[in-house]
Parts: structure tokens; sequence; C-alpha cells
């Protein structure tokens, strides 16, 4: 019972917040997209312990790839999901067959120059992906052929949500099964997987393939919600937000990378729209705070409050 307390409260904080600010859905649905971004990349660092900023090209290759289904074959939007998910596989399966067998600092630059290689395939390509101007005329058809996607955004952020819900409840099982044991023991120590005769690289292969598509599946909700999809998505600055966002919440459990994601996207929100040149300045002072103050993210709050009270005790 007390494993299904995590749902009930995500329930609860989505229909509140659905009732509380039915005027800033289209902001609500692009946190719970962002989420599914983090908790992709929670799998393969928080997990795996394999550091990369590299998720936006998993992202914007499904946002592609979704939208360009979108507008050639067929505009349903579970299949659409099942596009972007399966190009942010595919991606990250080909690019993980080197990535994982490089380390530290080596294999960041990697990630990123993935990322950089396919933005410029999708503006060399701009006959195709729209380049400069961006992939629009992306048009979905009604979810399950009953709901239709609305001006307001009630339809898109219920969608969004429902999603999220999946992708925890999948991701919590696999973390949860021999493999993502496997994964953690590989976070832990790969010398001594190795030992025990667990074969490292098909299982990161494996974690990165499935964390990709996660990420690919972010990206086409991404651009069936806004019904464009820019060069943008494959941006650095949307793999180095998630990693801040998951560093905030706390790495290695998912709820840390849904907490993370809430209170970056809030503060990021309310502080631009205070002071539009200065708001990093409140993000950076955020993030210094949680480092400092509590090393294992927000979701260890808790416990650095209970081990505060009982020194003073």
């Amino acid at each position: 019972m007390r494993s299904l307390v995590p749902f009930v409260v995500m329930l609860v904080v989505a229909v509140a917040a659905f009732y509380l600010f039915p005027y800033n859905l289209a902001f609500l649905t692009r946190v719970v997209i962002t989420m599914i971004l983090v908790l992709s990349l929670d799998l393969i660092l928080g997990v795996a312990g394999v550091s990369t900023l590299g998720q936006a090209a998993m992202y914007g290759s499904g946002a592609y790839a979704a939208g360009l289904f979108a507008i050639h074959v067929w505009h349903d939007p579970l299949a659409g999901l099942a596009v972007g998910a399966a190009a942010g596989a595919v991606v990250a399966f080909v690019s993980g067959l080197f990535l994982t067998r490089a380390h530290g600092l080596t294999l960041l630059m990697l990630t990123i120059a993935v990322t950089e290689v396919l933005q410029e395939i999708a503006n060399k390509f701009s006959a195709i992906t729209g380049g400069t101007d961006g992939l629009g005329g992306i048009r979905m058809g009604r979810v399950l052929g009953i709901w239709k996607f609305d001006f307001v955004g009630r339809t898109g952020y219920i969608y969004a949500v429902c999603v999220l819900f999946v992708v925890v409840v999948v991701l919590k099982i696999v973390i949860g099964s021999p493999f993502g044991l496997a994964l953690r023991g590989i976070g832990d120590s790969p010398a001594r997987m190795r030992a025990i005769g667990t074969p490292v690289t098909r299982r990161l292969i494996a974690a990165y393939t499935l964390s990709g598509a996660v990420a690919g599946l972010a990206g086409a909700m991404a651009a069936q919600s806004t019904a464009l999809v820019s060069l943008g998505v494959y941006d650095f600055q949307l793999s180095a937000e998630a990693m801040i966002m998951l560093i905030l919440g706390g790495t290695g459990r998912l709820w840390g990378a849904l907490i993370g994601t809430a209170v970056f996207m809030t503060v990021h929100q309310v502080a631009s729209s205070v002071d539009p040149f200065n708001w990093l300045f409140v993000i950076g002072l955020l993030v210094l705070a949680v480092v400092y103050a509590v090393p294992r993210g927000l979701l260890g709050l808790p416990d650095e409050v209970k081990r505060l009270l009982r020194r003073l005790k």
C-alpha cells in the first residue's frame, strides 16, 4: 500500500493543478512533458550511472519523427507517440554502441557531439524538416478517436498526464526488475559487475535505448502539443537543464525527477516574469542552496531535516 502513496499524490497534484490553473494548462503541459524527459535521464544517469548531456538528441529525433509522421502519414496522437519513441530508441541504440564504451569527460563530449550532428542534419535537410523556419503544419487527430485537442489545452494536459503515469509505472517496474538491479550494480561498480559475469556493455546499451525511447516519447508529445518543431529541440541547453532538474530533485528514484522538474520550471516561470534579464541568478542560487544544503536533492530533504533535529537535541 505504501508504494501506491506517491501515485495517489501525483494524481491529486495533477487534478488540483488542472482546476487551480485553468488558464496555465499550456505551461503545465510543458512541465509534464519535461518531467518525462528528465525521467529518461534518471534511468541512464541516476540508475545506471552513465553521465550524459545528450538527451536532446533523442528528444529532438522523437519530435521530428512524430511531426513528420503526423504531416505525411497519420494524424493519430498515439501512433505518433509510438513513432517518436521508436525514433528516440533507434538514435540511442546506434549512438550507444560507441557511447557506452567511453567514460568521464570523453563521454560527455561525445554525447554533445551526437546532438550537434543531428541538429546540423536537421538544418541541412531543410526541405524536409523546415530548417531554421521550423516544421509547421502539424495537425493532430482526436485522442482515441474521442477527445479533440482544444485551444485552452485541457485535452493536451490530460493526455500528457496519462502518458506520464504510464511512463512512471513502466520505469518503476524496470528498475525493480533483475535488469534494473543489474543497472544499479553497474552504476555502483562496473568492474565488480563484470567480475560476476554481467554483460555490462550490453546492459548499458539496452538501458540507453530505453532511455532514448522515453526521451523520444517526450519529444513527440512536445511536437503534438505545440504543432511545431524547430531546431531548438536539439539545443544543448535542453540537456543541461534536464540534468539540473534531476540534481535538484534527487537521482535514482524517479520521484526526484518529477519534483526537480516542477520546482525548476516553476521558479523559472516566476523569476523570468518578474525579471526577464536576471532570472538565471535566482536559478543559480536555488541550485547552490540545494547542492550544499541537501546533497541528495529535494527528495532527501525530510532525511536532512530529521538529521538536523537529532543534532539539535
